[in-house]
């Protein structure tokens, strides 16, 4: 029978083969590593929080900011370990950061298909209508006009979604100022007799300003109102999953509930959790 040798591998190759296979396992600890470290919550990124002068959702207190989303979103803050602050800019400015910049949340955000294509939305934190109001005793003249009341000015703040949803219902010149207060001033004074506007802030927007909801009426419902947490386009969604976990839970343990029955006696909270957008579930 013909002799079968067994074949010794020279210690050269010995040695390459087993740093080769050191190698390799190195590379496999640190893709382990790496899956490990970037788990949803801790490759979370800090966030700019803004929000705007829209009372009693959030609005300026003496020296702090204020409001049921506000206290909605401290309370989200301690949930995710978020030490950002929250920043009341004017709506524009907030506005432009969401669309432009990375890692920016904006609170509150009115939900439109438009809005859907330009950010993520996680909510709603709230739910209100868009009212047409005018001042008291002058809607059964406007609605006498039939559809000529769509060539009645309509106020609204810049760049609100109070402003697109009445040119969506056909309404044809809008009279535009920088706040919710500002246009209520112009309502009171005259300047125009429409006032698009959510429901939800109507008698805080004209208490501020020396008015009471009494000196208002509405005319018509122009659509139903959620409000979100908006996050930037360049937003990691694991930063985004980790505050919308935390408001589910808020919302199953009850405390979110606690907040805005707080705020809003009358009226029931919102309890489903969505998230819209770019990273819609």
């Amino acid at each position: 029978m013909q002799a079968h040798h067994a074949y010794a591998i020279p210690a050269y190759d010995q040695a390459r083969h087993l740093g080769m296979f050191k190698l390799h396992q190195g590379f496999i600890y640190v893709i382990f590593a790496l899956l490990v470290i970037c788990s949803p919550y801790a490759c979370a990124v800090e966030l700019t929080i803004y929000t705007e002068d829209w009372p009693p959702v959030s609005f300026k207190n003496g020296d702090k900011t204020d409001g049921m989303a506000v206290e909605m979103v401290e309370a989200l803050k301690k949930r995710v370990g978020s030490n950002a602050q929250i920043q009341l800019v004017p709506w524009n400015r907030g506005y432009k950061a969401l669309l432009e910049d990375s890692n920016v949340m904006l609170f509150t955000v009115g939900r439109s298909e438009e809005r859907e294509k330009l950010m993520t939305l996680v909510g709603p934190v709230a739910v209100s209508r868009t009212v047409l109001y005018t001042r008291k005793g002058n809607a059964a003249k406007l609605l006498s006009l039939g559809d000529d009341i769509h060539e009645v000015a309509v106020g609204a703040y810049r760049g609100s979604i109070f402003a697109d949803t009445a040119v969506k219902k056909g309404f044809k010149t809008l009279d535009l100022a920088s706040t919710p207060q500002v246009v209520a001033k112009m309502l009171m004074m005259g300047r125009f007799d429409l006032w698009s506007e959510g429901s939800i802030v109507v008698p805080s927007v004209l208490k501020e300003i020396g008015h009471s909801v009494d000196e208002v009426e509405k005319v018509m419902v122009l659509d139903s109102l959620e409000l979100y947490l908006a996050f930037s386009s360049r937003t990691p969604l694991a930063t985004i999953k980790q505050w919308e976990d935390a408001l589910r839970q808020m919302k199953k343990d009850g405390s979110f509930q606690k907040i805005y029955q707080k705020w809003q006696p009358n009226e029931a909270p919102p309890l489903e959790v969505n998230r819209l957008g770019l990273t819609a579930n």
